[in-house]
């Protein structure tokens, strides 16, 4: 779905059909998803301007537009996926790649999770966990209990990058939820106290929790900067 929204070519089509459903009640999703995958450019960007050479992409879905990878050639990529088919096309799709990992494993899992990256990523040095549009779709305690896993295994100058969905439409919400359940996983929003929680730890990178165009934008004076989609961050491990 999220590749769809990008207007990617790797998708299915039961994808299309849950997506096309969602974008009649909220009609702003594709600009929304286009500006969380704008802040990934960014946030990466950003993660490895500070040293960090290793990238946990979690709940990565297929290679769409912009990859991880991409973005960051000098660092070693993980990219982190439940889904069997979606890593066979991934692993398909980046093919010859040098330096790049396409795991399956369910972030839902974080201990079997943590002992499949412990092959192909260093603990004993800095890693970013990339948990874009991910956290919303795991319940309360468990999405605090793999944050906090995640947590304790990096080291200091490590750094978490979220971003996360907030109930902005809540009269369309209920019908977006259950199009959700049916299609992937169930939403679970929360709201911007609830999403700094997931940051204890962490050191805020300025501007803090925000908006996504609002984080560190390349213009700030881009129209649609001060839409609020969800909230994004990105921490640096104390």
């Amino acid at each position: 779905m999220y590749d769809y929204y990008l207007d990617g070519k790797d998708n299915f089509a039961a994808d299309r059909a849950a997506a096309e459903q969602i974008l009649k009640n909220f009609p702003d999703t594709k600009v929304g998803a286009r500006a969380n995958r704008a802040f990934l450019r960014r946030a990466v960007r950003y993660v490895v301007d500070q040293g960090v050479r290793q990238i946990v992409d979690l709940g990565a879905g297929l290679p769409t537009q912009g990859n991880t990878h991409e973005i960051a050639p000098e660092a070693r990529v993980v990219y982190v996926d439940y889904d069997s088919v979606v890593c066979v096309h991934g692993r398909a799709l980046l093919a010859r790649k040098d330096n790049v990992d396409f795991l399956q494993a369910d972030v839902r899992e974080p201990d079997a999770l943590l002992d499949k990256l412990g092959g192909l990523v260093d603990f004993e040095q800095p890693v970013a966990f990339l948990a874009l549009a991910i956290l919303h779709f795991i319940p309360d305690e468990s999405a605090y209990d793999v944050v906090a896993k995640l947590r304790k295994v990096s080291v200091p100058g490590s750094h978490l990058v979220i971003s996360h969905a907030v109930d902005s439409t809540p009269d369309a919400t209920p019908q977006a939820l259950e199009i959700y359940k049916k299609a992937t996983a169930s939403l679970n929003l929360r709201t911007r106290e609830e999403i700094l929680r997931f940051f204890e730890g962490y050191e805020l990178a300025e501007p803090g929790l925000t908006y996504p165009n609002g984080w560190r934008p390349d213009d700030p004076t881009a129209p649609g900067n001060g839409i609020n989609f969800g909230y994004v961050g990105v921490g640096r491990k104390l």
